[in-house]
């Protein structure tokens, strides 16, 4: 689903110049959940702007579902981005004078699907993650833990086939934290998505299939301890 090939980022300019990362390489199947780890300041975050084609490379290359990001203009890159990858960011990004429900339907909206359909998945969408009774309320209303499940129900209501989860529990409680990496893992195995934690915590990042750590010189396995 994914392929990732000799991926480099350098940050900065002039003698102030570095390389972020380099000789990245990553393939992420179908159904794979991978958590990637590293020291703070190490790109996790620039790395999974890279592969959702947010940010532009210094050197290799990004395919997913088999398109190489590179090869298409900014349009096309931005609509095959908004059909086939779901966003789990650490500040829930809901639009705040959206209710629940609206929130949930964004991707649908911008992927033009009837609106008979749009609202049936969305109350799927809610059901699975246990919000259809807050479906009305506004993010103001919620708990930190209500709203980053309803941003996972917005991130897998469009059936995407990678999910990139950016610090999801960064700003939750450990319970809640926890809650919402089983809540998490458990939508993705069903979607059949490929997914990327980036975390800082390894509580979290053994939940996944494979660990893995950023540094200067790539990503390379990492040991469950």
């Amino acid at each position: 689903m994914l392929k990732v090939r000799g991926l480099g980022k350098r940050v900065g300019s002039g003698h102030g110049a570095r390389v972020l990362f380099a000789g990245v390489d990553l393939d992420v199947a179908a159904g794979e959940f991978v958590a990637i780890t590293g020291e703070s300041g190490s790109g996790k975050s620039t790395l999974l702007n890279l592969i959702a084609g947010l940010e532009t490379a210094d050197t290799g290359s990004v395919a997913i579902a088999g398109t190489e990001l590179a090869a298409l203009p900014d349009a096309a890159r931005a609509a095959h981005r908004r059909l086939h990858l779901g966003f789990v960011f650490q500040a829930f990004h809901l639009l705040p004078y959206l209710n629940v429900a609206d929130n949930v339907a964004l991707p649908l909206v911008m992927a033009g699907c009837p609106a008979r359909e749009r609202i049936d998945r969305v109350m799927q969408a809610l059901a699975e993650v246990g919000l259809v009774l807050r479906q009305a309320a506004l993010p103001r209303e919620l708990s930190g833990g209500e709203m980053q499940r309803v941003a996972i129900a917005r991130a897998l209501v469009h059936r995407p086939k990678l999910v990139l989860a950016d610090e999801p529990t960064g700003n939750l409680d450990a319970d809640n934290a926890q809650q919402v990496l089983a809540l998490l893992r458990e939508r993705v195995d069903r979607s059949r998505a490929a997914c990327i934690l980036v975390t800082h915590s390894a509580s979290a990042a053994r939940l996944a299939d494979r660990m893995l750590l950023l540094s200067p010189e790539g990503l390379s396995e990492r040991r469950r301890d």
